[in-house]
C-alpha cells in the first residue's frame, strides 16, 4: 500500500494533546542526564590543519578507545568522518580541550538524551519532569520553560527552583558535513553524511548518580506517569557501577509497574564506550520496558558482536536485525530511528497510535536539523514543505509487501540532504515519539 502521508494531520493533534496532559497531570518522565555541551563550528580547513600536523598512523578506532593526546584525536576522528560515523570517545587531557577550543570557534548548547528530549517537547508547549544529573544554572536556563519540572524536597518545581550553583558539565561536540573534503595519508576523502563525535571531559556520567528524591517520588506518584524515558548510560565504563544503578532503577520500575502497569517505558540506547555495560543496561531493563529505541549504526554493531551483518539498505535484513537484538535481550519493540523513516517493530502497543509518535519524531527531528534550534509547532509546520525521503518511501512499499508476525510502522522522513544542525536529532527524535502517549 502507498504510503499515506499523516504529518500535518498528527501535528494539529498536539495542541489538544498539550491540553489534555494540563488537565490530567499526566506528565512525560525523563531521566537520566544532563550537560552542558560546547558545540565547535565546522571548519574543515582547520580540521584538516589538525590531520597535517597530528595524523601520525592510519586512521582507527574502537569502543573503550580514549583520547589522551592529540595524535589520538586525529586517528580516531579521521576515521569517523572518512565513514560518516557519529561516536562518544572520553578525553583524558584538559590540554587536547584547550587545543581544540582554539582550533575551532564555539557556541554553548544543552546536552544529554534526557534534558534535550525535554526541551524539545517544551518547545511544542507539553508540561514534562526530568531527572538531572548536572543542575547549573546554564544548563537549567536553556531547558526553563512552563510546565518544565524537577523534583526537589518531595515535590515538583519549576526547574529554576532546583537549579544549583555548581560548576557545569562539559561535553565537546564536533558535527561535520557531508561532502566536506579531508585530507589523511596525502589524499583526499570526501565525508559521506553529516554527523557529529562526542568528547567527554566528564566524571560524572561515569557513574550517572540519580537522586533518591526522584525515585521516592515517582515511586509514590507512578499513576501520573503517562511515559518514562530512561537514557544517560553510555559513558559508563565500569560494570560494577552499572549493576548498582540498575539494581536502583529495576527497583524503582517494580514497584511503578505495581501500581501503574499501563504506561509506556522507554529505553533509549546509545554509542556506549563499554559494549558489556549496554549488554546489561539492554538484558536487565528489558522486562520493563515496552520499547527499546536505536540508530542504525547501534544496531548493525550490536548485532556485529553476535556475528551477524545487518545491510542497512536492505529492509528484511533491517528487520532480521531488529528480531536478532529482541531475541538476544528480551526485548519486546523496538523503534529504529534513521534519516530517511523511522520504524517501530515488535508487540502490538494496546491504544498506541504509534505512527503519530515515529511521524511527530521525524518531523520535530527534521526542524531541528533544519533551523539549528528545538521547534515550535509552526516552525515545525514550516518543515512540511520538505519533501519524503525516496529511500524512506521505497522502504515503506517493500515493507508493505512483507507477510510479518509482529507488528511492524513505518514512516518515512522529511528528508533534508544538508542539516543545518546535526546535534540531539535522536534525542529531539525520542521526545516526538512520546506525544502519541497520553
Amino acid at each position: 500500500m502507498a504510503y499515506q502521508d499523516k504529518y500535518e494531520t498528527y501535528l494539529n493533534q498536539i495542541p489538544s494533546d498539550i491540553e489534555s496532559c494540563r488537565r490530567s497531570g499526566r506528565r512525560h518522565v525523563f531521566g537520566y542526564t544532563s550537560n552542558y555541551d560546547v558545540v565547535f563550528k565546522w571548519d574543515v580547513d582547520a580540521y584538516n590543519q589538525i590531520l597535517d600536523e597530528f595524523l601520525k598512523e592510519e586512521p582507527a578506532a574502537r569502543a573503550g578507545d580514549t583520547i589522551d593526546t592529540m595524535e589520538d584525536f586525529a586517528r580516531i576522528s579521521s576515521y569517523c568522518l572518512m565513514r560518516g560515523i557519529g561516536a562518544n570517545f572520553d578525553i583524558t587531557s584538559l590540554e587536547v580541550c584547550e587545543y581544540l577550543r582554539r582550533c575551532f570557534q564555539s557556541e554553548p548548547a544543552l546536552g544529554g538524551t534526557c534534558a534535550q528530549g525535554v526541551a524539545a517537547l517544551a518547545a511544542l508547549g507539553f508540561p514534562v519532569a526530568a531527572q538531572l544529573t548536572d543542575r547549573c544554572g546554564a544548563v537549567c536556563r536553556m531547558m526553563d520553560a512552563p510546565g518544565v519540572e524537577v523534583v526537589r524536597e518531595g515535590r515538583l518545581v519549576p526547574i529554576m527552583e532546583g537549579a544549583s550553583d555548581e560548576a557545569p558539565v562539559y561535553h565537546m561536540i564536533l558535527q561535520f558535513s557531508k561532502d566536506d573534503r579531508i585530507r589523511v595519508g596525502g589524499e583526499e576523502y570526501a565525508v559521506p553524511l553529516s554527523n557529529r563525535l562526542i568528547l567527554f571531559y566528564d566524571t560524572i556520567h561515569k557513574t550517572v548518580p540519580i537522586d533518591p528524591g526522584f525515585f521516592d517520588y515517582w515511586n509514590r506518584h507512578a499513576g501520573d506517569i503517562a511515559s518514562y524515558l530512561a537514557s544517560g548510560f553510555d559513558a559508563v565504563i565500569d560494570t560494577s557501577v552499572m549493576e548498582e544503578r540498575l539494581d536502583q532503577i529495576c527497583s524503582h520500575f517494580e514497584i511503578m509497574r505495581k501500581k501503574n502497569p499501563d504506561f509506556i517505558a522507554y529505553l533509549e540506547g546509545a554509542y556506549y564506550m563499554n559494549p558489556e555495560v549496554k549488554e546489561m543496561l539492554f538484558h536487565r531493563l528489558a522486562p520493563y520496558v515496552n520499547i527499546v529505541g536505536t540508530n542504525e549504526e547501534e544496531l548493525v554493531a550490536q548485532n556485529e558482536v553476535h556475528g551477524l551483518t545487518t545491510d542497512i539498505t536492505d529492509i528484511e535484513s533491517v528487520l532480521r536485525g531488529i528480531e536478532a537484538l529482541m531475541f538476544h535481550c528480551g526485548i519486546r519493540g523496538v523503534v529504529l530511528h534513521t534519516k530517511d523513516y523511522s520504524l517501530y517493530y515488535g508487540e502490538e502497543l494496546a491504544g498506541i497510535d504509534i505512527e503519530k509518535g515515529l511521524t511527530m519524531g521525524n518531523l520535530m527531528s527534521g526542524t531541528r536539523a533544519r533551523i539549528g534550534k528545538y521547534g515550535t509547532i509552526e516552525e515545525c509546520r514550516e518543515s512540511l514543505e520538505l519533501g519524503l525521503s525516496p529511500v524512506g518511501l521505497d522502504f515503506h512499499e517493500r515493507l508493505g509487501r512483507l507477510k510479518l508476525d509482529r507488528q511492524a510502522v513505518l514512516v518515512p522522513s522529511r528528508y533534508l540532504e544538508h542539516p543545518k544542525y546535526t546535534i540531539g536529532l535522536g534525542d529531539t527524535f525520542v521526545a516526538g515519539v512520546h506525544t502519541c502517549f497520553q
